[in-house]
């Protein structure tokens, strides 16, 4: 595995003079820039979404994508939830600078801090996962009503949720470990360890269709897949996790326990972090309204495919091109725009930023309109086998219609915010959060109220896609004052109109070239597989074509970035 740019931490010495060396390394780090870095990321990533389609699909073959389903679904939502309510949002968001800060300034490249820092978050983690477990039920009662008709698929989460909810601390182990890396700008070992955990689940999806009997319904669900599910899921993350024991090991980092956390540094870390969980926690407010109405829809039409699971597996395809593009290009820029904030160099946090979306956009906005396009397509080749069937993976598809173009304002919103975060501001992204969550939490509750349960959660989708745009536009705005200006001469602008011209024009092409071959060949999986690859072909060819004819240049831009 090779690493990105390396930020060396030599052996502890007294004083200026190590500080000086250490800053010395960090700024030959940085001219290396995050061209490879991300391109080694985004490599891990889609490979890790790779073997998480393959496990998404058999995971829908064996479960559906209705009520049953759900029931596993939502217990697997809950450690995720509360992981990063209690410890997530402050790792990922706030502590790789604090870390970059104290390896630069520290005598001792900042190894104390990360001793201490590992330490609390580890005895918070365990203590969290213990809470969680013993709390099940009152938990899982956020997440899904329990009602006399629907009690026996609230007991059977519950139960999933007891088996499910130790990956708190293992997610906590992986987050820790892999933020320490990312101080030191080794990236590639977070993204790959991932696989480790697609391939437990695979072949534990494997095992579950291919030694039991599927059941239908909650009912018929026995102890046995309860367990197999349970422990196998938990076990995966759990590999995830302590894969990357021998990465930060090579990377310098040893662990020792270490308590004398008052006076040390911490409090600004706990301090800066305060913003940041309640930021998570308007997130996870919006989350359980969401994820409460979805079950409800569930709970409804248990055989629909139109709740909670449709609308997770829409979100996770729809993310997927966030998470190959946007994602790691920010987790290689975050150091270096961090560094840039710390020593004053404004513009060149403004040079980044806008490159960052200008390159991003060159993939994130046709990918949008190619889910507004062809969202029932994709559905139906991905979902539509086992346990589920067409008519049950039609709505999943029209969700991933109304997340679509959606894409973008959530990527551009993702990228500013770390603006804030390179200044170590914390506080202006929890209020953007809560503007967010407010218009999302407003208007799920009219779809739920207002819309038939067939209906109400494809309408959920569509609300998430106009609270971020509500959001990016306030986001916007207040970076720009941040930043004392534009992020650049109108370049941004520019770019996106002529990317969202060509994407428009290319996905109404697209979508009469999948419509026609589906005339002609009819239902079923290959012909379902033959139009969304003639729609797919249709669209790139005519989007790189008038883009092209627009001149935009940042089609070629991902090796600029440097």
């Amino acid at each position: 595995m090779v690493e990105g740019a390396k930020a060396a931490a030599g052996p502890a010495t007294a004083g200026e003079q190590a500080a000086g060396r250490q800053r010395a390394r960090s700024s030959k780090a940085a001219t290396g820039g995050p061209a490879r870095s991300s391109l080694l990321m985004a490599l891990g990533t889609v490979v890790s979404r790779a073997t998480g389609l393959i496990r998404q699909v058999l995971q829908a073959a064996a479960l559906g994508t209705g009520l049953l389903a759900s029931t596993y679904n939502t217990a697997n939502t809950v450690p995720t939830s509360l992981y990063t309510l209690v410890i997530g949002g402050a790792l990922n968001a706030v502590l790789v600078p604090q870390l970059v800060r104290a390896r630069a300034t520290e005598a001792d490249g900042g190894r104390a801090f990360e001793q201490r820092l590992v330490t609390l978050v580890l005895c918070v983690l365990a203590a969290g996962t213990a809470l969680a477990v013993w709390a099940a039920p009152q938990i899982v009662g956020l997440y899904m009503r329990d009602t006399a008709d629907s009690h026996e698929a609230f007991e059977l989460t519950v139960v999933f949720a007891r088996f499910l909810l130790p990956q708190i601390f293992f997610y906590g182990v992986f987050g820790i470990l892999g933020q320490v890396l990312n101080a030191r700008e080794k990236f590639g070992a977070m993204m790959w360890t991932p696989v480790l955990n697609n391939v437990v689940l695979v072949g534990m999806f494997a095992a579950y269709l291919g030694l039991m009997t599927v059941p239908d319904r909650v009912e018929d669900v026995t102890a046995t897949q309860v367990r197999l599910l349970g422990l196998g899921t938990t076990a995966g993350i759990a590999l995830q996790a302590l894969a990357l024991i021998p990465f930060v090991r090579a990377a310098g980092f040893r662990f020792r326990p270490r308590f004398d956390w008052r006076g040390t540094g911490l409090a600004k870390s706990v301090h800066a972090a305060k913003w940041t969980l309640l930021f998570v926690l308007v997130n996870q407010v919006a989350l359980t309204v969401v994820t409460n109405f979805a079950n409800a829809a569930d709970q409804a039409l248990p055989d629909a495919g139109a709740g909670y699971t449709a609308y997770m597996y829409a979100q996770t395809i729809w993310m997927l091109p966030q998470s190959i593009v946007t994602v790691s290009l920010v987790t290689a820029l975050l150091p270096r725009m961090s560094r840039a904030a710390a020593e004053g160099r404004v513009p060149d946090l403004r040079a980044d930023l806008s490159r960052a979306l200008r390159v991003t956009g060159v993939v994130i906005v046709p990918t949008g309109f190619l889910f507004l396009a062809l969202g029932p397509q994709i559905s139906a080749l991905l979902f539509a086998h086992g346990a589920a069937d067409a008519a049950t993976a039609r709505p999943l598809g029209q969700m991933l219609q109304a997340f679509g173009i959606g894409l973008i304002p959530f990527s551009a919103q993702y990228l500013l915010l770390r603006g804030f975060y390179a200044f170590e501001d914390t506080r202006t992204p929890f209020f953007m959060a809560t503007w967010i969550a407010a218009v999302n939490v407003a208007l799920v509750s009219g779809c739920h109220l207002v819309l038939p349960a067939r209906w109400a959660v494809t309408g959920m989708a569509g609300a998430y896609t106009v609270s971020y745009l509500a959001g990016l536009a306030v986001t916007a705005w207040r970076l720009r004052r941040k930043l004392g200006g534009r992020l650049d001469d109108g370049e941004v602008r520019r770019t996106y109109t002529k990317l969202l011209g060509a994407a428009a024009l290319a996905a109404g092409l697209g979508w009469y070239a999948a419509r026609a071959c589906a005339t002609s060949l009819g239902a079923g999986t290959w012909p379902t597989a033959v139009s969304l690859a003639a729609g797919t072909a249709a669209m790139a060819a005519a989007y790189l074509a008038l883009g092209r004819l627009m001149r935009v240049g940042e089609l070629r831009g991902f090796a600029r970035l440097r």
